[in-house]
């Protein structure tokens, strides 16, 4: 597991990708919003409220590798990963749609999952979630 900062993030996986890791399995993001003290973060690296997951493999090694940036909640922003792995255009849009993080240098930066005119970033913890409220039929009452 490596813990590049935003701006380290292509040149990371820039020398990965020459190392044999040739495909990105994924693009993800945590919201750690409320979470207090992560003991899962080396003591040089810095807790910020997003974290961004790249998982990379390498087919001929045989191996996986994790890349967990930390993303601040004031500027949610990272550099593109598209010009090294085309196929994380969808996944980045995804991390931008449902937790409001950019990419810089996408090609599409839009929504994917949600309209264009929703409000918000729906799997951010603050975001404020509809209440439906449900009815139920008393025992024996045949409506």
């Amino acid at each position: 597991m490596l813990h590049p900062t935003p701006a380290e993030l292509p040149g990371t996986v820039e020398a990965l990708r020459h190392a044999g890791y040739l495909q990105c399995l994924d693009v993800c993001a945590v919201d750690y919003l409320g979470a207090g003290h992560r003991d899962d973060l080396p003591p040089d690296v810095e807790a910020q409220r997003f974290e961004v997951v790249v998982t990379l493999i390498s087919h001929q090694a045989r191996g996986r590798i994790r890349l967990r940036v930390q993303v601040p909640e004031e500027e949610p922003r990272l550099p593109t990963l598209f010009d090294l792995f085309p196929g994380t255009e969808n996944p980045e849009r995804e991390v931008f749609d449902m937790f409001g993080i950019a990419f810089d240098g996408h090609p599409d930066m839009t929504r994917i999952l949600m309209p264009e005119d929703w409000e918000g970033h729906p799997l951010r913890k603050d975001y404020a979630v509809g209440i439906v409220p449900v009815r139920f039929k008393a025992a024996g009452d045949t409506r």
